[in-house]
């Protein structure tokens, strides 16, 4: 979500933010029902940089020591998590990269709205953009974008509320879906990249007024899909899961949906394994470089 979406946010969360601070005292998560997510922590991310906040994806590896995160501004940060007993104690920036275009220009305003991110096996990164819909590849994060070929469905995505998602498969194909744009049925479509060409192998049901933000595919081979909705009393978070089968997605399940003002507006998801096997979500807020709101990173455990 770009800074402009948030300016007509403001009033909203000023109004918001003292209801949500009492809410999340009052309604801190709870213990998992079986079969459900577990909360294991919340950190609240703080950095005197003129680039920090908006963050919209995550990505986490070395068993959850190492992460990227990508800001809506059009920046990708390199850090080291620290952790304590398995939860995160602090977290240093390595470096932030100023993502490009193709011709070599630093991205900024609506041309740099970024959104999503997918890491590929060969470390490669790809990107999706909201405001000119597009997914791009950069081969290293001071690289030059690819850019994929855009479908017509791309080119008729609204502004600021297209390819807000991006997921990469054990196979190495992409999945992105739009935030707010639904197909002829009313569904949600998912557009897949094999590679050569883009296609639309299936569609994801909407429920209630949880809109996506951000997806990734788990060690499990599962595809995970986070959503937020947005209330007078905060943000509520939700997180679904599918397996993907060649007849489309089947065995949805909801792990995780939370009261307003349980978290921040998550908007990023990285799924991954921990050192002994569980597996991990890890979301990320976007403060909307707003002073009200703050960059959390949440972790919760997830079943089998």
């Amino acid at each position: 979500m770009r800074r402009r979406s948030a300016i007509k946010l403001t009033l909203a969360l000023a109004a918001a933010a003292c209801l949500a601070a009492a809410a999340y005292a009052a309604n801190r998560p709870a213990a998992a029902a079986a079969g459900k997510a577990q909360y294991l922590s919340s950190y609240t991310w703080k950095l005197n940089q003129r680039w920090f906040g908006g963050f919209s994806a995550l990505k986490l590896s070395s068993g959850g020591t190492a992460m990227t995160v990508l800001s809506d501004r059009a920046t990708l940060v390199t850090t080291r998590i620290q952790r304590s007993q398995g939860l995160i104690s602090g977290i240093t920036a390595r470096r932030a990269h100023g993502l490009r275009s193709s011709t070599g220009k630093t991205l900024r305003g609506f041309a740099g709205d970024s959104e999503g991110l997918a890491v590929a096996a060969d470390g490669s990164r790809y990107i999706s953009f909201e405001g000119a819909a597009r997914v791009a590849r950069y081969q290293s994060p001071g690289s030059r974008a690819t850019v994929l070929p855009r479908p017509k469905a791309f080119r008729s995505l609204p502004p600021n509320k297209s390819l807000e998602t991006l997921a990469i498969d054990s196979r190495g194909r992409l999945y992105t879906l739009p935030e707010r744009a639904l197909d002829r049925h009313g569904q949600i479509p998912v557009w897949r990249w094999n590679g050569r060409r883009w296609s639309h192998p299936f569609s994801l049901p909407p429920e209630g007024g949880f809109l996506p933000v951000d997806a990734d595919f788990g060690p499990d081979g599962r595809f995970y899909l986070l959503e937020r909705d947005f209330t007078l009393f905060g943000f509520r978070s939700r997180l679904r899961r599918w397996d993907i089968t060649a007849a489309g997605p089947v065995n949805e399940a909801i792990l995780l949906q939370t009261r307003s003002g349980i978290h921040d507006n998550l908007e990023g998801l990285s799924v991954w394994a921990d050192g002994g096997g569980r597996l991990r979500a890890t979301m990320v807020s976007d403060d909307n470089f707003l002073p009200f709101q703050r960059t959390e990173i949440v972790e919760y455990a997830l079943p089998r």
